[in-house]
Order: C-alpha cells, then structure tokens, then sequence
C-alpha cells in the first residue's frame, strides 16, 4: 500500500473526554497519533474507547491508515488489494510494484489542511498502481465498481 511518511508525532488522548467529565490524571489518557486522536471515540463510556483501541490496534506504529486505505479499496472495488496482487502473480514488495508505487504517489496529494492521504486517496492510489501495471503488460483492468451500501446488505437488515 502507498503512504507518504511525516515524522512520528503522538499525543495525549482523554479516554472519557473533558468535555464529558473525564478527569486530567493518568488514568485517563492513552497515547494516540494524532489521526487516530482526532478519529476516537469521544462518549463518556471508557469501554468503549478500549473497545475502539483493541478493535483498531495495529502492531507497528503507523500502519493503521495503510490498513484502512486497503480496507477502502475493497469497498470501492469489492475485492482486496491482496487478491489484486495475487491475480497478477506479484507481492506488495516486488521491485516492480516498488517503481510503479513510485511512478503514481506523483498523481495525488493532500486535502488543504490536512497532512495526511486520506484512506479513499490510499485507495485511489493502489487502483492507480494496479492500472498502470495492466497498461505495462498489456492487460485490462476489471471495472467492477456496485455501490457499497448495497453490497454490504446494511439497507436490506443483513
């Protein structure tokens, strides 16, 4: 997956906010990214700020959004970026994907005020990849794009 790197910066996170009566102690704080800062759960019930982190931990720092923007491609496209790869017989580490992951991170870029790719631009990015590696080798990119609400059965009570 593509994702441009920016220093490490992590900040101190309130489990039940301030704002809903959660205390400045340490009890009360857990260290997040800044992203994952701005993206928690802000209720008043602690269990559910655990069950955000145990949900969405990851175990290197900074993979979470790369997860998430892979997790982007297949509501977009409805299958993974992995069994992309593995239809064209590569690995995400290939010396190829490598160069082509260079090539395309040149066609995206940051939302005004935000220093980060968001995950539907990591997403955009890989398909970008895919593309530009079926134009190489003379193969057609499948176009399977359905609306993911209706996929996901969430209107229909599945």
């Amino acid at each position: 997956m593509l994702a441009l790197r920016l220093p490490a910066k992590l900040e101190r996170c309130h489990i039940v906010p301030d704002s809903l009566g959660g205390e400045d102690t340490p009890s009360n704080f857990v260290i997040l990214c800044r992203r994952c800062h701005l993206d928690n759960p802000n209720v008043a019930d602690p269990e559910i700020m655990w069950d955000w982190l145990r949900a969405y931990g990851v175990p290197l720092y900074d993979t979470f959004w790369t997860i998430q923007g892979m997790d982007e491609y297949k509501k977009i496209y409805g299958v993974s970026v992995m069994e992309e790869f593995r239809s064209r017989g590569l690995q995400p580490d290939d010396p190829e994907v490598r160069e082509l992951q260079r090539e395309v991170s040149q066609g995206a870029s940051y939302h005004f005020g935000d220093p980060h790719l968001n995950v539907a631009t990591l997403a955009g990015l890989q398909r970008m990849l895919f593309k530009a590696y079926d134009r190489r080798h003379g193969l057609e990119t499948a176009h399977q794009v359905t609306a993911y609400i209706g996929r996901s059965g969430f209107w229909q009570g599945k």
